[in-house]
């Protein structure tokens, strides 16, 4: 990702710096992001990224609680 494309550092972000996807859910074991919400994210309105924001604890079920134990 180049400076151009990171999120500003006001722009709230799900990011902490594990980004490892997982093959079955397509999600980020990290942030629960899509691949594209990553890549998009700072394109994205603030309303979208709301909406995303309000999307991911729900998603974490979608990977296998044994893959998410290495981050524990």
């Amino acid at each position: 990702m180049s400076d151009q494309d990171r999120p500003s550092p006001s722009m709230r972000t799900p990011c902490i710096n594990v980004c490892i996807v997982d093959g079955e859910s397509g999600l980020c074991m990290g942030c629960y992001r899509r691949l594209n919400e990553v890549a998009g994210w700072s394109k994205m309105t603030p309303e979208a990224r709301d909406a995303v924001m309000e999307e991911l604890p729900s998603r974490r079920s979608l990977i296998r609680p044994e893959k998410l134990a290495m981050f524990s």
